[in-house]
């Protein structure tokens, strides 16, 4: 686990981009959770941390395609393919990631 942040530093349910040991990611806060994911549409290889949290999950910018932020799983086309899911562990008021474990 690499810590990133400060979950003080996160707004709720606005991304934000992170490079984590050489993997961009993008983390969403939710409340007390927060969610990382690849930062990157598996559709049209653009970033994801550039778009916005609707109810459906991170919407990407270019053409729309959402992403549930527990999966990664697509919930809206274009997109077909999930993108990354990461662990994320909070421990004394700062954001933890392990890129080298997916949650799917």
């Amino acid at each position: 686990m690499i810590k990133v942040c400060a979950l003080s530093s996160l707004d709720d349910r606005k991304p934000f981009a992170a490079d984590v040991d050489g993997t961009d990611v993008v983390l969403v806060r939710d409340g007390e959770r927060v969610h990382a994911l690849a930062d990157l549409c598996s559709h049209a290889a653009v970033s994801l941390s550039e778009g916005e949290i609707s109810r459906k999950g991170i919407e990407c910018w270019l053409h729309g395609s959402c992403f549930d932020l527990e999966t990664g799983a697509p919930s809206s086309p274009p997109a077909s393919e999930p993108v990354d899911v990461y662990a994320v562990d909070i421990r004394d008021g700062d954001v933890f990631v392990d890129v080298t474990v997916t949650k799917n």
